[in-house]
C-alpha cells in the first residue's frame, strides 16, 4: 500500500467525521468551526495511532512474538476497546492545568480557537516525527500546543511554569527509570537462566515467577490508569469496594497480588510441560516468553487507549462543549461520537502509518529477542505504577523507548565484560598496540624506529577505535538514540510555536 493511497484513506476518515458532525449538529452555533475542529481531532487521533501506539507493540514485533500485521490487529482492537470501555466520560478542558483560564478573558470563541490550534499543531508535529521515525510523546505534543495557544491568547504570564518544569523533568525521569528497570529484569533473566549450565531447570523455577510479577505489574497498572475514569461505576456494581473517586494504590496492588497468585498456579504447570519439549539453549528459552509478550502488548494497548485517548478527543470535547453552551467549563463531558472518533482514529492511524514506528522501536535501536522485549514491557508497567505513587511526571513513550535503550546498553556492558567472540578482534587489536608501546619504550635513541612505532601505534589505535565503534553500534544505534532524544527535547517548544502561529491565523481569518 503506497503512501498516497494511505493518505487518501486517512483523508476519507476525516471527511466522514466532518460529514457526520455537520449533518448531526447543524443546530450548534458555529457549526462550520465545529466541523473543522472535528477534522483536526480525527487527524490527531490518527497521528497518535501512527506514532505513540508503536511503543506498546514494537518490542513484541522486534522480538518476533508478533508479526507487524498481528500487532496492528491486537493493538487496534485493544486501543479502541480501552478508549470506549474505560476512556471516561469527562475530560479537563485545559490539559494538565498548564495555562490559566484568564488567558481567554471569558470568551469561549477565543478558547475554541486556542484548542483547535493546539490540536492541529500537535498533530502536525506528530506527522513530522513519524516521517523522521522518531517516537515522541503525544501528551507532550498536546501540552506544547495548549501552551503555545495560551501564550498567543494571553501572554507568557498565563503559563504555569512550575507545571512545565515538572513536564520537562519527565524527559530525564521517564527514560532513565524505564531503562534501569528493563535492564534490571534482563540482568535477572541472563544471570538466573541464560548463564546457568542447566537452563531448562532454571527456567522452570524462574519463568513462572517472572510471569506472575508481570501479571501483578499489569493488573496494578490497568487498575490505576485504565479504570480510574470508570471507577465510580465499578463501585456501584461492586459495593464492597472502597467508595473513592478512583482506585487507590492499595486496591490496585491487592488486585495485582491476587492476579499474580492465580497466574503463578496457571502458568507453572504449563511452563513445566513446555520445558520438557525444549532443548537446553537460548533460542528455546526465548519461546517461553512469547505468549506473555502478546498479553503484554494487548494490555498496554488497552491502558493506552483508556488513558491517552483524551490527548486526541479532549480538546475536541472542550470545543464542542464551549460552542454548545457558549461558555468555558473547567471540565467537559465527552460525547460518545467524540470518543468513537478518538478510538477509531487511533486504530486507523496505526493500521495505515504505524508500521514505520513499530519497526523503529522494535528493531532499529537495538536487536530484540523475547526475553529482552519482555523486560521492556515489564519496565513500561512498573515505571508508571512507581511514578504515579511518587508524583513523578512520566511519559509512556519515553519509558518504553528508554527501556529499549536500557536493554541495549546492558547487552553492551555484559558482553564487554566477557570473553565473547564479538570482542576478540578488538582485544587482538589492543594487544598489537600494547606490543608496539612496549617496544617503543625499549628502542633507546633510535629516532627512526621511534617514528615508525609511533606511526604504527596511531594506525592500530585508529583501527581499534573503528572496531569499537562498530561493536557499539551493533548493540545500540547511537545515531538513532541522538535523533530520538533531540526530538523529545524539542517536542514541547515546536508544538507551542506551531500552535501560536496557527492560533493567530485562525483568529485573523475568524473561521
Amino acid at each position: 500500500m503506497n503512501n498516497i493511497f494511505k493518505t487518501l484513506l486517512g483523508a476519507g476518515f476525516a471527511i466522514a467525521v466532518a460529514f457526520y458532525v455537520h449533518s448531526t449538529f447543524s443546530h450548534v452555533p458555529n457549526i462550520g468551526f465545529l466541523t473543522v475542529a472535528a477534522v483536526f481531532g480525527a487527524y490527531m487521533a490518527m497521528n497518535i495511532g501512527a506514532n505513540d501506539v508503536a511503543n506498546n507493540v514494537g518490542p513484541a514485533v522486534g522480538a518476533g512474538a508478533l508479526t507487524v500485521g498481528g500487532a496492528i490487529i491486537v493493538a487496534s482492537i485493544f486501543e479502541a476497546s480501552g478508549a470506549l470501555i474505560a476512556g471516561g466520560d469527562v475530560v479537563k478542558t485545559i490539559k494538565k492545568g498548564i495555562i490559566d483560564p484568564v488567558a481567554f478573558a471569558g470568551d469561549p470563541i477565543i478558547f475554541v480557537y486556542a484548542m483547535a490550534a493546539a490540536l492541529l499543531a500537535a498533530a502536525l508535529w506528530l506527522t513530522l516525527a513519524t516521517i523522521l521515525k522518531a517516537p515522541v510523546s503525544t501528551t507532550h505534543s498536546i501540552v506544547g500546543g495548549v501552551m503555545g495557544a495560551g501564550i498567543a491568547a494571553g501572554g507568557f504570564a498565563v503559563v504555569s511554569w512550575a507545571t512545565m518544569g515538572k513536564i520537562a523533568m519527565s524527559w530525564v525521569i521517564s527514560p532513565v527509570l524505564g531503562g534501569l528497570i528493563a535492564a534490571g529484569f534482563l540482568y535477572i533473566i541472563k544471570s538466573q537462566i541464560v548463564h546457568k549450565e542447566d537452563r531448562l531447570e532454571a527456567a522452570k523455577k524462574v519463568v513462572p515467577i517472572l510471569v506472575s510479577i508481570m501479571a501483578m505489574a499489569f493488573i496494578t497498572y490497568l487498575t490505576i490508569k485504565g479504570l480510574k475514569k470508570v471507577w465510580p461505576d465499578i463501585v456501584d456494581i461492586l459495593p464492597f469496594l472502597p467508595d473513592t473517586k478512583k482506585p487507590t494504590i492499595q486496591i490496585a496492588l491487592l488486585f495485582g497480588f491476587i492476579g499474580s497468585i492465580i497466574t503463578f498456579f496457571v502458568v507453572n504447570p504449563r511452563v513445566n510441560r513446555k520445558v520438557a519439549t525444549l532443548s537446553n539453549d537460548r533460542i528455546s528459552i526465548n519461546t517461553l516468553f512469547t505468549i506473555p509478550l502478546i498479553f503484554a502488548a494487548a494490555l498496554l494497548s488497552f491502558a493506552h487507549g483508556a488513558n491517552d485517548v483524551a490527548n486526541a478527543v479532549g480538546p475536541l470535547a472542550a470545543i464542542y462543549d464551549a460552542l454548545a453552551h457558549t461558555t468555558i467549563s473547567a471540565k467537559a463531558a465527552i460525547p460518545l461520537w467524540v470518543m468513537i472518533v478518538g478510538g477509531v482514529g487511533i486504530s486507523i492511524g496505526l493500521a495505515l502509518f504505524g508500521p514505520r514506528l513499530i519497526k523503529t522501536v522494535g528493531s532499529e535501536i537495538t536487536e530484540l529477542d523475547q526475553m529482552r522485549a519482555f523486560s521492556i514491557m515489564m519496565a513500561a508497567a512498573i515505571t508508571v505504577v512507581i511514578a504515579s505513587q511518587l508524583g513523578l511526571p512520566v511519559s509512556s513513550t519515553h519509558i518504553a523507548v528508554g527501556g529499549v535503550f536500557g536493554v541495549g546498553f546492558l547487552r553492551e556492558w555484559m558482553d564487554r565484560n566477557s570473553s565473547g567472540e564479538k570482542h576478540k578482534a578488538l582485544n587482538k587489536q589492543l594487544e598489537i598496540v600494547d606490543k608496539y608501546k612496549i617496544e617503543l619504550g625499549s628502542v633507546g635513541d633510535n629516532y627512526k624506529r621511534k617514528v615508525e612505532l609511533l606511526e604504527k601505534i596511531k594506525v592500530e589505535k585508529k583501527s581499534a577505535k573503528q572496531i569499537k565503534k562498530a561493536l557499539r553500534e551493533n548493540y545500540v544505534k547511537r545515531g538513532m538514540v541522538k535523533k530520538i532524544i533531540a526530538a523529545w527535547i524539542i517536542t514541547v517548544p515546536v508544538a507551542a510555536l506551531l500552535s501560536a502561529m496557527i492560533f493567530f491565523v485562525i483568529k485573523g481569518v475568524g473561521v
